[in-house]
């Protein structure tokens, strides 16, 4: 029996939601984004006739299209209107996989027994539709590649489903661009052999292409045939992320909290990036040598910046310790989560600063999360073993 996977995706959701809040916008070319040396956020169709792309310096969209009207971002609407979203497919459906903050997978095998699968599909869009007043675009097919591929394609606001026998014929003659996860790099490194439609990447020996890019040759050679057997991963919405620290002998000394702290920090920070989450409640722990445990919170835009997050945790740790007794543990929590698309908050950080991070994060990834790390976390393992070396003796 053929799998039915369904790929749920809202349109220019960040815009959509706007538009919903004033209706005056529709219509209007519309870059959402912060700051003269920010970056595009989100765009409408209307500002994508111009060459307007996400994550593009708003100067430069700027130039593409003057007459854009230029909205900074509401976070708090759009994962409101998500969560809204959430709820009314997790009612419905059996299986379902939140993507991203506007992008879900459904599994709906075995529900052609009772009705046409394409049939429910299309009343549930209908119901999201009327309760949340957002346009979406879906497709159906046998796995989550081609169901995707088939969003995609019938933006904006359309329908399409792809049953096992056309998708070989639907596949064929697009870019191979249209597959996801192929990358710009190996986008140009196939162009160059004259594979750049997947017909022709689809017909390429496996073998040429594991040699050529490695496992994710093999991947993509799957894809381009419409092989995906990757499952629907169910919906869990993660509420937190958080870590402690308790110090080997009860401390007193500042700066060597402060450093644990922005450890703490970036490590929790590039976990947020990395599982793309964005967090809106910071709180600091602290309990002292005597056990009393002592906590402080505070909600703040959506971010998952080391700079904001530590200043943030700074904050809340001065307003917090005011007993000058030695301190035994300390920890950091980070709540109110969103899922997000974005390495940093681009409602706020320049093109320079989301370059940083990026490449930051790549050295992590490939290196250890302790590959790059600031100065003041870097001195943290000296300090310790100097404190301990005083204390010893």
């Amino acid at each position: 029996m053929d799998r039915a996977i369904a790929h749920l995706d809202l349109d220019t959701f960040f815009v959509s939601c706007e538009r919903l809040q004033d209706s005056s916008l529709n219509g209007l070319p519309i870059i959402i984004g912060g700051g003269d040396r920010g970056v595009v956020a989100s765009c409408s169709y209307e500002a994508r006739y111009f060459g307007v792309r996400s994550a593009m310096p708003i100067r430069m969209a700027m130039k593409l299209c003057p007459q854009a009207k230029i909205i900074k971002g509401d976070m708090q609407l759009y994962s409101n209107m998500s969560h809204l979203i959430t709820d009314i497919i997790c009612e419905q459906a059996p299986v379902v996989e939140k993507a991203s903050i506007d992008e879900f997978y459904l599994d709906l095998t075995g529900m052609d027994r009772f009705f046409g699968t394409y049939k429910w599909t299309s009343e549930l869009i209908e119901k999201i539709k009327k309760e949340s007043g957002l346009p979406l675009s879906y497709a159906l097919s046998i796995n989550k590649t081609v169901s995707k591929i088939g969003t995609g394609q019938a933006k904006p606001m359309g329908a399409l489903s792809i049953p096992s026998l056309q998708v070989r014929p639907f596949l064929n003659p697009l870019s191979i661009r249209k597959i996801p996860m192929l990358g710009e790099v190996t986008y140009t490194t196939l162009s160059r052999i004259g594979i750049r439609n997947i017909k022709t990447l689809s017909e390429m020996p496996i073998q040429v292409l594991q040699q050529m890019l490695g496992k994710n040759g093999v991947d993509i050679w799957k894809k381009a045939n419409g092989i995906d057997l990757t499952p629907v991963e169910p919906y869990r919405e993660r509420k937190s992320i958080s870590t402690e620290h308790t110090f080997d002998q009860d401390t007193i000394d500042i700066v060597l909290i402060k450093s644990i702290l922005l450890g703490m920090v970036e490590k929790l920070a590039f976990q947020l990036r990395t599982e793309q989450w964005l967090t809106s409640v910071i709180t600091v722990k602290i309990r002292y040598a005597n056990f009393d445990t002592e906590t402080k919170q505070k909600r703040v835009t959506y971010t998952c910046a080391d700079h904001t997050l530590s200043q943030l945790v700074y904050e809340l740790f001065d307003r917090l310790y005011l007993r000058r007794m030695r301190l035994r543990l300390i920890g950091i929590q980070f709540s109110g989560l969103v899922r997000g698309t974005y390495q940093i908050d681009l409602f706020e950080d320049t093109q320079e600063l989301m370059a940083l991070y990026q490449a930051m994060d790549k050295m992590k990834k490939r290196y250890g999360i302790d590959a790059v790390t600031r100065c003041a976390a870097a001195n943290l393992k000296h300090r310790e073993k100097q404190i301990k070396q005083i204390i010893d003796k």
